[in-house]
């Protein structure tokens, strides 16, 4: 691919919709600590969220739909950072047979955001999974 610095290097970029993006931009960035790549007047705003970005952009009624995961070096940490900054939890940290510890958060209109730290190398066969192509 091509670069090009008007878009995030990812091959896959989630766009969410929010009835207002610069609020959402700075409750995402507040309470996850994304941080802001790109703005586009008051309708568009692409963060940072580690190696990877998403994209806020303008929508109306009910934007709770769809969910999004997010790997984190240390989820006990990002989820006392999360709590610290007023983020509701639906879901605690927990460790999982398939090697990840997630918690999953609200954030402010509702969207879960789930957060996951890879503790150990699973294959996928020995918790009950599939391989599929790699």
């Amino acid at each position: 691919m091509k670069t090009n610095r008007s878009i995030p290097r990812c091959s896959v970029i989630p766009e969410l919709g929010y009835p207002d993006v610069s609020e959402a931009a700075a409750w995402l960035c507040d309470v996850f600590g994304f941080t802001v790549r790109l703005r586009i007047a008051n309708h568009r705003i692409q963060l940072n969220v580690g190696d990877c970005a998403v994209v806020l952009t303008e929508a109306a009624g009910d934007v709770t739909g769809h969910s999004v995961m997010v790997r984190v070096e240390d989820a006990h940490a990002h989820h006392r950072r999360a709590v610290e900054h007023g983020a509701h939890i639906v879901r605690e940290p927990a460790d999982h047979p398939y090697g990840e510890r997630q918690y999953t958060a609200q954030d402010h209109v509702g969207r879960c955001w789930k957060f996951s730290e890879s503790i150990a190398d699973v294959a996928p066969e020995e918790w009950g999974g599939e391989s599929g192509a790699l």
